[in-house]
């Protein structure tokens, strides 16, 4: 009997193609269906006036879902992955065949999402984030839960001490969280509502919502009509001025309570089950209640840091700790990567998370350089040019009342004096630090082996004060809180930005 030709040693050694979950294409339609559903709407609705036959609109809404069905399908059947020992090959594409290269080190950030249908199915969406990019270097709609758990963790331990999840293997128990950091319980997840504003997302969203769906006109004209209705009827009881004063007061405690519950549902549907966890110097976040999301994110990516208090979370000895990473944003503009490892903690919990993170770094600063307070006034000096225009208009224009609005000088004139009273920085040899803000405080801090740009900025109004500002970027920086030294002697900013040259030139970037 003859023997059959030896096999090749590499192709023994390559791991097979996967594909994703059976299911994958109606998650696929799903998400194009959303896309087209105004459309389609548009179609049938539309499509039927006129003298048109109503069997042509239904008959083209078909055609438009059968090419979405056909499209998903054909997704799913070309859509291809191996994992091999130092990178995930992926296949896709219909016409235009693509074929993408993703070395584990250079995957950035990894993250599980699982919605209420993905739950239901046991399945989820895995997302390969990299830095700089704008989508995902991978994503893959979808895999088995216990499958998409298996390779994050691969990813993690990046193929070295974990083998590929093979499709036989998909029942595999989910990896073990352990080291964790932080985890909120259920109070403290109402607390972050109860300390937020976030309520007022859901009250515009629903403004935008009922101009877009109700005929134009019909919302103001139902407002309005509303409106005179309960004046008229509140007119004929003849109340006394005390009774409008408290009428008035109940009306706005009323609106600040539906805020607040409508901030703590939102709180709990996204911060539900918040658990911050370290394994193999890799950072996990899982949180959610209907959509569970699982990021996971290596030390070694962490570009920046940012803690921040509000005014309530101050008084609540609360604090917010976020993270700057270098990885890209998602299709839909929205950031899905690790961003916060602490929604809410007391300034003790955060320091503690920093000093274990960075145990290299000293945090928080003994010691910050203070800004000079001659210039105070140049933060108020926008307020103190439209603040008059607005009021001499509208006395102009028969409204007296209106130069009330002269008040806000003398307070934004104290909350500037108070905010640069609060300006310092912080340089050593490992990092560099800034703090600002007086109603709303913040504070952000960099390590000088993640700097990448260094610049140093003088407008007309810092010649004329003798001041200049160092501003320093990062890999992934984002936020609207610059790393920015704002307001130093000129003397001073340039030490210190020579300083920083030096520092970029002989150390090595890393990210």
């Amino acid at each position: 009997m003859s023997r059959p030709p030896p096999l090749d040693a590499a192709s023994i050694d390559a791991p097979p193609e996967q594909r994703l979950h059976p299911w994958s294409w109606l998650f696929v339609l799903l998400m194009q269906l959303r896309q087209f559903l105004l459309p389609l709407v548009a179609l049938l609705v539309f499509g039927n006036r006129g003298d048109r036959d109503e069997m042509w609109s239904y008959l083209a809404a078909l055609v438009v879902i059968a090419v979405l069905v056909g499209t998903s399908v054909l997704q799913y059947l070309t859509y291809r992955y191996r994992i091999g020992r130092d990178a995930i090959s992926v296949r896709s594409g219909v016409v235009s065949r693509n074929r993408r290269e993703i070395p584990f080190a250079r995957i950035h950030n990894v993250v599980v999402h699982q919605n209420p249908l993905h739950r239901l199915f046991g399945v989820a969406e895995l997302r390969l984030e990299s830095a700089g990019g704008h989508r995902p270097e991978a994503e893959m709609r979808v895999l088995k839960l216990s499958q998409a758990l298996a390779l994050e963790q691969l990813v993690r331990h990046r193929g070295q001490e974990v083998t590929a999840p093979q499709a036989g293997h998909a029942d595999a128990p989910p990896p073990a969280d352990d080291g964790v950091l932080l985890k909120l319980d259920t109070v403290e997840v109402v607390r972050i509502g109860l300390l937020s504003d976030r309520g007022w997302v859901v009250v515009l969203a629903a403004v935008g919502a009922s101009f877009q769906l109700f005929p134009r006109g019909t919302v103001s004209d139902l407002i309005e009509q509303g409106g005179r209705q309960a004046f008229g009827y509140a007119s004929h009881l003849h109340p006394a001025d005390w009774v409008w004063a408290v009428l008035a007061l109940l009306a706005v405690a009323t609106f600040w309570v539906v805020l607040r519950v409508l901030s703590v549902v939102l709180a709990v549907l996204r911060y539900h089950g918040f658990q911050l966890s370290e394994h193999e110097r890799r950072l996990t976040v899982v949180s959610g209640l209907l959509t569970r999301l699982r990021s996971s994110v290596a030390r070694r990516r962490i570009q920046a840091w940012t803690l921040r208090e509000s005014t309530l979370q101050r008084w609540a000895g609360r604090r917010h700790l976020r993270i700057d990473i270098a990885a890209g944003v998602s299709e839909e503009n929205q950031r899905r990567d690790l961003r916060e490892l602490a929604p809410l903690a007391t300034p003790q919990a955060c320091d503690a998370l920093v000093q274990h993170l960075q145990p290299q770094l000293h945090w928080p600063p003994a010691h910050w350089q203070p800004v000079q307070q001659r210039g105070w006034w140049r933060l108020c000096l926008g307020t103190a040019m439209w603040v008059p225009l607005v009021a001499a208009a509208a006395v102009w224009n028969g409204l007296p009342w209106a130069a009330l609005i002269l008040l806000w000088l003398p307070w934004s004139a104290f909350r500037a004096h108070r905010q640069m009273a609060r300006m310092g920085y912080h340089l050593d040899d490992q990092y560099v630090a800034v703090r600002g803000g007086w109603w709303q405080r913040w504070w952000r801090f960099a390590e000088l082996d993640k700097l990448q740009v260094l610049r140093l900025s003088r407008s007309p109004l810092d010649r004329l004060l003798g001041t200049a500002s160092v501003w320093l970027d990062t890999a992934g920086a984002s936020g609207s809180i610059a790393l920015c030294l704002r307001y130093l002697p000129e003397a001073q900013a340039r030490a210190v930005h020579a300083r920083l040259s030096e520092a970029l030139a002989t150390r090595r970037l890393r990210w």
